[in-house]
This record gives structure tokens, C-alpha cells and sequence, in this order.
């Protein structure tokens, strides 16, 4: 039974890792390991300028449907 519950465990927190990801809860922590693996000497933007970055760069291009 040990087993199972350590399986059981092993898929919900795959589960909710990519639930995460899908829903795009995770960009801002995406955001810094990167950051601190491409430029380690400066300092990731705070959550707040992440997240306002984000919604500038995703509505400031034109958007047609047609």
C-alpha cells in the first residue's frame, strides 16, 4: 500500500504541475529560472512588472481574425 500512495502522490503533482503550466500559473517561475540561467547578474523583474510586461506585450500587437 505504501507503494500506491507514493504513485497516487507522484501523478497529482504531475497533474497539478502541468495544470499549472497549461493555465499559465507558472509563466512568473518559468520567468525567473530562466532568467537566472540566461542573465545571471541581474536581478528577474518583481511579479508585478512580470505580469504587466506580460499583458502589454500581449496586447499591444494587432490582433485580426480576418
Amino acid at each position: 500500500m505504501p507503494r500506491l500512495s507514493l504513485i497516487v502522490q507522484r501523478i497529482a503533482r504531475t497533474a497539478w504541475r502541468w495544470l499549472r503550466e497549461w493555465s499559465g500559473d507558472a509563466a512568473y517561475d518559468s520567468y525567473v529560472r530562466r532568467a537566472a540561467r540566461v542573465q545571471p547578474g541581474k536581478p528577474p523583474l518583481a511579479p508585478a512588472e512580470f505580469y504587466l510586461e506580460q499583458i502589454e506585450r500581449r496586447y499591444s500587437r494587432p490582433n485580426r481574425c480576418c
